[in-house]
């Protein structure tokens, strides 16, 4: 302990030589106190907004914050979330001001990573009066993992028309998985997990059949359709069967006997899919990823010195080098959203508010509050920040240990959080 307090003078002089206060939430207000931004995003392509808790009101508004300043003020046109690939282009489609309230009852996908009712309305009134409209697209599989039927019903529309022989594989793995569904993977890997093992074999066996055919006849669908119709076609398929991994590897996480690195694979669908939106953009796209710190960080996440996964932003970095920029969200509060599995509920989890303890010396939270920021919306490029005594941030209700300047290029503080409990796109404002 008294080596680590031997760090935080250094630390939050630091920390006071680098960071600015933003001026507050209001999502419409004027953007330059968010200048500072300007810098640490630079020229890179790719641009991690995080989270280090979801149900957080004040993570989600300084997002969009974020969000006006990239789009009107450097010129980043796409914004990609922890949400379903294959559920996004609904979602765009309304975001681009097609259709009316009702019509966003109909848009599946989950809120669970901050795509809530206040947020996609005010992405539709940013894209109907702002000069600098926002495309969306999703990265994730369906649902947050919990269903399969958002990737196999567009799967099963393109093989009726370039292969109506094997769509019977997909009709049998709807049959499966709609007997699991759920609004979540916390909902369906227990359900999944009640089937018999001949079941479970049956579903992964279909998917993987269909992969297969698909990528070894992949120039006969083409010359049936085309490279664009096919491209999509596949990654619906991949998104299948990387949730179905996921079954497994929630069951055995939530019994406590999960393999090593085992959530990674879900997390490696996310960088992929942000490299297949990048791979068919137009030169000069630039990108904003809004998704948990966790998920964006560049360092592999640990938990008591387990290694959890190797997440997306892991990828990202070494796929795009400086290319890609992590911004995190954190806060000095003295409670925040958590969410607890509980198989009672719809969305397979509870959200409470919990209690957190004082920020330890040698965190991010520790550091602002030294530099006299704890009380403020600040602002802080940790690009050359120093290499050694900043080894944690917090994450949902804990701490994660990780050498946070590796991690992140910046964080963002907030003095407060307030939790909401939205579960649909469609729930009232």
């Amino acid at each position: 302990m008294t080596d680590r307090m031997s760090r935080s003078a250094p630390l939050s002089d630091w920390f006071c030589e680098h960071t600015s206060t933003l001026r507050g939430f209001d999502v419409d207000a004027p953007l330059d106190d968010l200048e500072p931004l300007r810098d640490i995003v630079g020229d890179a392509r790719v641009v991690a907004l995080g989270e280090g808790a979801h149900f957080v009101r004040e993570f989600t508004h300084a997002r969009q914050r974020m969000l006006r300043f990239l789009a009107e003020r450097c010129g980043f046109t796409v914004v990609a979330f922890e949400f379903g690939f294959s559920e996004a282009a609904a979602l765009d489609h309304w975001l681009r001001g097609h259709g009316d309230d009702a019509d966003l009852a109909t848009v599946g996908g989950t809120t669970n990573a901050g795509v809530n009712p206040e947020l996609v309305h005010w992405l539709r009134r940013h894209n109907r009066t702002s000069a600098h409209p926002l495309r969306f697209v999703g990265v994730d599989t369906p649902t947050a993992g919990g269903q399969l039927r958002p990737a196999l019903e567009p799967l099963a529309d393109y093989l009726r028309e370039v292969d109506p022989e094997v769509v019977i594989l997909v009709e049998r793995a709807l049959a499966i998985a709609d007997r699991f569904t759920g609004t979540s993977v916390a909902v369906a890997a227990p359900k999944w997990a009640q089937l018999d093992n001949a079941e479970q074999d049956a579903l992964t066996a279909s998917l993987t059949r269909l992969l297969l055919r698909f990528r070894s006849l992949e120039p006969l669908y083409v010359s049936r359709s085309d490279q664009a119709g096919y491209d999509r076609a596949l990654r619906h398929l991949e998104a299948a069967l990387h949730a179905d991994y996921m079954f497994t590897a929630m069951r055995e996480l939530f019994a406590g006997r999960g393999l090593e690195g085992d959530t990674s694979v879900r997390d490696h669908y996310m960088a992929e899919s942000l490299r297949w939106h990048l791979d068919r953009a137009e030169s000069g796209t630039r990108i904003v990823l809004a998704a948990h710190n966790n998920h964006i960080q560049k360092t592999p996440v640990y938990f008591d010195g387990e290694l959890a996964a190797l997440p997306m932003g892991y990828y990202l970095h070494l796929l795009l080098g400086d290319d890609y920029r992590a911004l995190a969200q954190t806060h000095t509060a003295e409670h925040v959203a958590e969410m607890h599995p509980s198989e009672d509920t719809e969305t397979g989890f509870t959200v409470t508010e919990e209690r957190l303890d004082t920020p330890e010396p040698g965190s991010v939270e520790a550091a602002v509050i030294d530099a006299g920021h704890g009380a403020e919306i600040s602002l802080t490029s940790l690009r050359n920040a120093p290499s050694e005594g900043l080894d944690s941030i917090r994450t949902q209700s804990s701490s994660l240990s990780t050498p946070v300047p590796r991690a992140f290029d910046a964080v963002l503080t907030s003095p407060t959080t307030t939790t909401y409990h939205t579960a649909s796109l469609h729930d009232e404002r």
